[in-house]
């Protein structure tokens, strides 16, 4: 009788009180009319705003709170793609507490929701042959014993096959991770669909962590980063590669890429090793300002710099805030005679624009 009267007094108390708003909130919520609404349970905030990487730089969406005390906004329609965004909650910026996709970041994280498009993108999941990405954790000499993670892609067939295959090293922005191409970029997925498609050699997709020095140090410090990365890469992460996986040998096989911070990073290290990438990829670049007095010998030699060189691909958006940067390296190198490709092309500094430039420049690999 005891046990009947606490169960009874046990399920009142559940009727009293139902699960909290926050136990049953659903963000994002994407329809298909590719409009996507955003909620967070914060029934104490006074103001809460909205950022999503496809708005301007420092804007903000206001949300509405309803009586629960659950804030939201409905946007959009988006084009389809995967956006990062995140919440301000009384000034403090978080990620949406109820969405399980992160994108991590060296310091604070966001949120990503995916805007299917009505057929697979070439930058969705396909019903085609995948490859698989694994996660190196190795000590590095070059960087005084630290232990970072290498995130690494092998084509479909890679482990049936005796095949030997190219690389790409593909580098990251400034406070991202070595996830960065795999999580937000998709980067797994594009090579997967082309490589499918015929559109690209198969290759292995290297994705070193790019801080050499701690995010957030002192500009001095930073001003460090891209040599310290340099010798990482020359160091450390290609001699692993070549010596765990089934890399085929010489620079013709080695191509370098990156965006923003990395983009910067392939430009100085494409340019300081034309002996071991036949490819360099800069994406929304943040060009290396002493680029014209760094690389002076391979300007005043542009027979030898575009023999060495098969492939020099530069892309930026109309909307990024390193466009000027981009097009003062285009010209540079036109006034200099060396031989490259400079697209402009729509949108800002976001992943969005990256992935498209991945599958550009990918298929003018290794041919």
């Amino acid at each position: 009788m005891k046990i009947y009267t606490l169960l009874l007094a046990a399920a009142a108390c559940f009727a009293q009180n139902p699960p909290a708003p926050a136990d049953t909130l659903v963000s994002p919520e994407v329809r298909p009319n590719r409009t996507v609404t955003f909620r967070i349970h914060a029934p104490r905030a006074s103001e809460v705003t909205f950022f999503g990487d496809w708005m301007p730089a420092n804007s903000r969406e206001k949300m509405t709170r309803d009586a629960a005390g659950v804030w939201s906004v409905t946007l959009g329609p988006l084009p389809p793609s995967v956006y990062l965004y995140s919440f301000n909650v009384d000034g403090m910026t978080i990620a949406d507490p109820v969405n399980p996709r992160i994108k991590l970041r060296a310091r604070t994280s966001a949120s990503m929701v995916e805007v299917p498009a009505e057929t697979p993108a070439f930058w969705q999941v396909r019903d085609v042959p995948h490859g698989d990405v694994q996660i190196n954790y190795r000590k590095s000499k070059a960087l005084n014993g630290e232990t970072r993670w290498i995130w690494i892609y092998t084509p479909p067939g890679y482990e049936k096959s005796n095949r030997r295959y190219p690389v790409l090293y593909l580098f990251h922005g400034s406070n991202d991770t070595a996830g960065g191409w795999v999580l937000a970029g998709h980067a797994n997925f594009i090579l997967d669909n082309l490589i499918a498609e015929k559109k690209a050699e198969p290759m292995i997709v290297v994705m070193p962590y790019g801080h050499a020095v701690p995010f957030g140090s002192p500009r001095e410090v930073q001003a460090r980063n891209v040599v310290l990365y340099d010798q990482y890469i020359v160091e450390d992460v290609i001699p692993h590669v070549e010596s765990k996986y089934r890399v085929a040998p010489g620079k013709a096989n080695r191509a370098i890429a990156g965006l923003s911070m990395g983009g910067g990073q392939s430009i100085h290290i494409g340019f300081s090793h034309l002996d071991l990438f036949s490819a360099i990829g800069a994406f929304s670049a943040a060009v290396p300002a002493d680029f014209e007095t760094r690389f002076a010998a391979a300007l005043k030699d542009p027979k030898s710099t575009n023999a060495q060189l098969k492939t020099l691909w530069i892309a930026c958006g109309k909307d990024d805030f390193l466009i000027k940067r981009n097009q003062d390296f285009s010209a540079l190198l036109k006034s200099r005679q060396i031989r490259h490709t400079f697209e402009l092309t729509e949108g800002a500094h976001t992943y969005t624009v990256w992935r498209r430039y991945l599958g550009e420049f990918a298929p003018l690999l290794f041919r």
